[in-house]
């Protein structure tokens, strides 16, 4: 039997940043009754994984353990081909242990400029997650391109967002009203998959 997605049902958003879980429960549409692992009280694993999958499907399955309820969960970051794909699964990490993004955004910044600076080609990676407490599981990945911009621009969005610039827009993530960037981020096109492989 597939498995489906109950309309109604209570899921975990397997996050403790609040921009994550709000762009999650974005996302799922009012479908869903959604509470995050940060409200839920739920210990943050380590993100032990190589890849995106990797690690969205550990975080997914602890919280669909801990709670034992379906868990949703994204892994996502910044990839820098200048820096060989990094920060990428690190992204959250070059922000240090406060989540201080403009922190990482200045180690970015100061690593192309070590690396020479010539190449601002980017990308995003979302990979998205859903588990059941009784194991199934499922996950799919999406990716915008784009370019980074110096110095960064705009308050909307979080993370990274003020220095990526998508393919053929003019403005950044973090210039973008909410309704713009989610036409087209990397975290939609996730979902596009997922709601083809569960709704």
């Amino acid at each position: 039997m597939p498995l489906m997605l109950p309309p109604g049902a209570r899921i975990v958003a397997a996050t403790h940043n609040p921009g994550k879980a709000r762009e999650l429960a974005e996302l799922l549409e009012g479908r869903f009754d959604i509470v995050s692992a940060g409200a839920l009280g739920l210990a943050e694993p380590d993100e032990t994984e190589q890849t995106f999958t990797g690690n969205a499907l550990l975080k997914a399955r602890t919280a669909a353990e801990a709670s034992g309820l379906i868990a949703i969960a994204d892994d996502s970051g910044l990839s820098i081909r200048a820096l060989g794909g990094s920060p990428g699964i690190y992204s959250a990490r070059w922000a240090g242990p406060d989540k201080d993004f403009a922190q990482a955004i200045g180690k970015v910044e100061q690593r192309l400029e070590e690396a020479g600076g010539d190449d601002s080609f980017a990308w995003f990676t979302c990979a998205l997650a859903v588990a059941w407490p009784d194991g199934p599981a499922v996950v799919v990945e999406g990716r915008v391109d784009g370019g980074l911009t110096f110095p960064g621009r705009g308050g909307l969005g979080f993370g990274y967002d003020p220095i990526f610039t998508p393919a053929g827009h003019g403005q950044t993530f973090g210039e973008m009203p909410p309704a713009a960037k989610a036409a087209i981020s990397h975290r939609t096109i996730a979902f596009a998959k997922l709601r083809a492989a569960l709704f």
